[in-house]
């Protein structure tokens, strides 16, 4: 045995240990330096969504993650890299691995691809009232992947954002003043003058009407039955259900009141008595 050890020439190994030594340092230090400068990159970019209120921190957090991950992912191949280890066959590999995960997930990442650009344009934000999707609510959350709304009638209408991007999306609260449309119909016989005096005198008594801007009343249309006005009261966005769903009964009220027909569809019809 001690032959064995004296023929065994020690020194040709040394290099080699050096060298693996080396790599394994040095693989700790690109390790070490790789993990602080994903955790910068990852932290600045949600100190932006954090930093500036109108930017949307869940966008920003998912930015960092994804940075984060991309600042690893070429950690470890620099890692791999230095033991040898031939690394254009597993970039391919994960190249391969993600275009079959992107082809499986396609709706999942036409969600997520809308749901970014939701909150980057920002069409909307939480507590607005919109019709996006065929669907009219109030936003209670904006994520990723889906819209939550919530309905007049206290229902819960989860959405993907992929639906809402693309599509006709309707802010009721983007501005802080809204004009109400109503349309009222009086007969051809009636004073045209009287009804839209009528007509005002419930506006300028409503306590959510606007005086600046001024209601709009003036005739809209002249159907084959009635003589149309559009009516456009003002308010604040907070009251435009209230104006809607007071305004035409007191109209009515006040019409009947005033004596003043409000006609429905008729149709005359002329008979001829034959020899």
């Amino acid at each position: 045995m001690q032959e064995f050890f004296e023929q065994l020439d020690i020194n040709q190994y040394v290099p080699a240990a050096i060298e693996f030594g080396t790599n394994i340092l040095l693989a700790i230090v690109i390790l070490i330096i790789g993990f602080w400068i994903a955790g910068r990159i990852s932290g600045a970019i949600r100190g932006l969504g954090e930093k500036y209120q109108k930017l949307d921190d869940t966008l920003f957090r998912f930015l960092g993650s994804i940075a984060r991950y991309v600042v690893l992912a070429f950690v470890f191949i620099a890692v791999l890299n230095r033991f040898g280890v031939q690394t254009t066959s597993i970039v391919a590999l994960l190249g391969a691995a993600g275009l079959a995960v992107g082809l499986a997930l396609q709706g999942a990442l036409s969600n997520l691809s809308a749901g970014v650009l939701l909150l980057i344009f920002r069409p909307y934000k939480v507590g607005d009232f919109v019709d996006a999707a065929g669907k009219f609510g109030k936003v209670t959350e904006i994520d990723l992947f889906t819209t939550i709304m919530q309905t007049f009638d206290n229902q819960q209408i989860i959405i993907p954002n992929g639906q809402i991007w693309g599509e006709q999306i309707v802010n009721h609260s983007h501005h802080s003043v809204r004009g109400v449309d109503m349309h009222f119909g009086i007969a051809y016989d009636e004073d045209i003058d009287k009804a839209k005096a009528v007509i005002m005198e419930v506006l300028d008594a409503h306590e959510h009407v606007l005086k600046d801007p001024a209601p709009f009343v003036e005739v809209e249309t002249l159907n084959d039955s009635s003589v149309d006005f559009l009516v456009r009261p003002f308010c604040d966005g907070a009251h435009y259900f209230d104006i809607l769903y007071s305004v035409p009964e007191q109209v009515k009220k006040a019409l009947d009141k005033a004596e003043i027909e409000i006609p429905f569809p008729h149709r005359k019809v002329i008979m001829f008595k034959g020899d």
